[in-house]
């Protein structure tokens, strides 16, 4: 596959995403493929830790490849998007809870479905270029791919913030957030990436502190308005301020899908994401519905097809959508839930 290049190194498996032109968006296919690649080396003496990065300058993976999706969505067939999700879904959480170390160079952009191959590892390595988001609000899912577990674990109430914004974070918010756990300057990866290859030893390992980044500095802020309970709550606290933090994160607010960003603010706040099992879980729910009855093809439409940015909302408002609403767009699948049978491995 001219998308990825999956190959045994010195005692490494290694998994690169050879998409530059389209920023590594990953497609159902490079699913699969990282998928089938991680249950093979389970089991592989040759294997010692496995090595996740990407080629181009611009982006480890800037999301999932959802052109498919919109275009079977649009024409009424939801089977396409679901599978995807659910197979990308069982990798993430493959990656997650895998027996050997998983080390990810997360270079430039790491967003949505790149922060699902690429923050689920055990040993995540940011840069000076890294930029890492989850912004699926602004396209009428939620931070899914395992995302409202990470966001869940974020101190204070960071994690509402950035998933409810879409915020981006440099490589010291980044670690301060847990999407990452060591800076290491990029100039030094080509050398630590060999290091990893011959030895199959983390320890080769060691990083170096990161440029200071912004969100320390405004964690107080943060718990006070992303503390709230509703949406309007948010946005009424953040009124008043006259700071440029302020002012982006009330237009993220206008500008992010009400249905999206309420179903998001309810799993944070409800403790719904104990296990990454159970946080995906609870994001297929979403996914699964995100077309039928959520925003998501509409949210397509304005960010990637027609490129207009005014995509027309269910909900004029953040005070619009009702519990009711909430609790239907999570409720179980019953037969169609998201499950991890047979899925387990051991090294």
């Amino acid at each position: 596959m001219d998308d990825i290049h999956i190959r045994i190194e010195g005692r490494a498996g290694r998994i690169t995403l050879t998409r530059p032109k389209a920023l590594n968006a990953l497609s159902y296919e490079m699913c699969l493929a990282i998928d089938a690649a991680l249950i093979a080396w389970a089991q592989d003496d040759r294997v010692a830790l496995v090595l996740i990065d990407a080629e181009g300058d611009k982006a480890f993976c800037a999301g999932g490849d959802i052109a498919e999706m919109y275009a079977t969505g649009t024409r009424g067939d939801y089977s396409y998007g679901r599978r995807f999700w659910r197979d990308e879904y069982r990798m993430n959480a493959r990656i997650a809870d895998y027996p050997k170390p998983v080390v990810s160079f997360l270079h430039g952009f790491t967003m949505g479905g790149g922060v699902g191959v690429g923050c689920h590892a055990s040993h995540r390595i940011v840069g000076e270029s890294s930029q890492i988001a989850m912004p699926e609000c602004g396209i009428g899912l939620l931070p899914d791919v395992g995302g409202t577990y990470l966001l869940a674990r974020a101190p204070g109430q960071l994690g509402a913030y950035l998933g409810l914004t879409g915020a981006r974070m440099g490589p010291a918010d980044a670690i301060r957030a847990g999407f990452a756990d060591l800076f290491l300057p990029e100039a030094d990866w080509t050398e630590a990436k060999a290091a990893l290859i011959a030895t199959g030893q983390i320890t080769a390992l060691t990083g170096t502190a990161p440029p200071q980044g912004q969100f320390a500095d405004l964690a107080a802020v943060i718990d006070d308005a992303f503390g709230q309970t509703t949406l309007a709550a948010i946005a009424e606290r953040l009124a008043p301020q006259d700071t440029a933090f302020a002012q982006k994160a009330r237009a993220a607010l206008q500008r992010n899908a009400p249905l999206s960003m309420a179903c998001t603010l309810a799993i944070l706040q409800q403790g719904r994401v104990p296990t990454i099992r159970q946080a995906l879980t609870q994001e297929y729910r979403f996914t699964w519905r995100a077309m039928a009855q959520g925003d998501f093809l509409e949210g397509i439409r304005a960010a990637i097809i027609d490129k207009d940015k005014s995509p027309r909302w269910q909900h004029d408002s953040l005070a619009a959508v009702t519990e009711a609403e909430v609790a239907a767009m999570l409720a179980p699948l019953g037969a169609n839930e998201l499950n991890f049978e047979g899925e387990e491995i051991t090294p």
